[in-house]
């Protein structure tokens, strides 16, 4: 029994052939876009191909063994495909690539060239350029935990555990004003005390900018307003009138897990190591030196 991949193969060696790119981009929010260099839209797979957007890629470099394959794509901009709006909202970052080379005249034959990733996006003159990164990228990522004082987890995901939906630790309020880039004004929260939120997380909830996330520097209560500052303001920057979600800060010590989040147990750092000037410590005349603990 044939295949399309065989199709395609014995339609190649004909000489004579009909063939053209397709692109399929998902993208972490869920929404899949199809693209084409072909002249005209293509479907198959349950995605439509548009060939609108001038959609086109470089030559693909693959190799055998764990070196990643990569190649370039690039597009116009457009509000029904691809949108400056999106790409600073970073919509597209991590985005997965699937490239065919499909026979436009019997959209069954085709062959899966690449799967990956978008890596670097970059817009210039009403056009994009995306780098392809091919699936042994993420063999380049750095692996393992660290021993260190401080939480190596990230509040309220798994291997913290902690439920931030739990009252007073996640709030949605609009924003009232804004001061500067990254310094939003917001509806006052008395009950919460200044600094609850610093080096917690902003989350847009609506708006252009809305699943965007930012990080919270600063976060001061006066009683008639709240003000929180941002690390670095977002790439899509949310105006008045937006929803955001306030999630409680954590500086990431012992002492904080147990107060502010009765979480100790599933604390992920290691408190009691000694620090750095431990290695070098010696007996000093006047102090008792009997070797007990350093942890008091």
């Amino acid at each position: 029994m044939s295949t399309g991949r065989d199709d395609l193969l014995a339609h190649l060696a004909t000489g004579a052939t009909t063939v053209c790119q397709c692109w399929a981009v998902t993208r972490k929010d869920g929404e899949v876009l199809g693209f084409t260099d072909h002249d005209r839209d293509l479907s198959f797979g349950g995605i439509t191909f548009k060939a609108a957007t001038g959609m086109t890629a470089r030559a693909l470099q693959q190799s055998t063994g764990l070196s990643v394959d990569n190649s370039e794509a690039i597009g116009a901009l457009s509000d029904a495909s691809v949108s400056e709006t999106d790409l600073l909202a970073g919509r597209f970052d991590g985005a997965e690539v699937q490239n065919w080379m499909v026979n436009w005249q019997d959209t069954s034959q085709r062959i899966l060239q690449f799967r990956g990733t978008f890596g670097e996006v970059t817009r210039s003159a009403g056009s994009f350029k995306a780098e392809l990164r091919g699936l042994s990228e993420a063999l380049n990522q750095v692996q393992g935990l660290v021993y260190q004082k401080t939480c190596s987890a990230v509040l309220g995901d798994a291997r913290c555990g902690f439920d931030l939906n739990r009252s007073g630790f996640a709030i949605e309020v609009p924003i009232e004003a804004i001061e500067a880039p990254g310094v939003y004004l917001l509806p006052a929260q008395t009950a919460l005390a200044d600094g609850w939120f610093r080096r917690g997380r902003v989350r847009v909830m609506t708006g252009a900018s809305a699943g965007l996330v930012g990080l919270v520097k600063f976060d001061r209560e006066d009683g008639t307003s709240r003000r929180i500052d941002l690390w670095v303001d977002l790439p899509l920057a949310p105006v008045v009138g937006d929803v955001i979600r306030l999630e409680a800060g954590c500086d990431k010590l012992a002492g904080t897990c147990q107060a502010k989040f009765n979480n100790f147990n599933s604390f992920r750092g290691f408190p009691h190591i000694p620090g750095e000037d431990w290695m070098t410590s010696y007996p000093v005349s006047g102090k008792v030196n009997d070797g007990e603990s350093l942890f008091k």
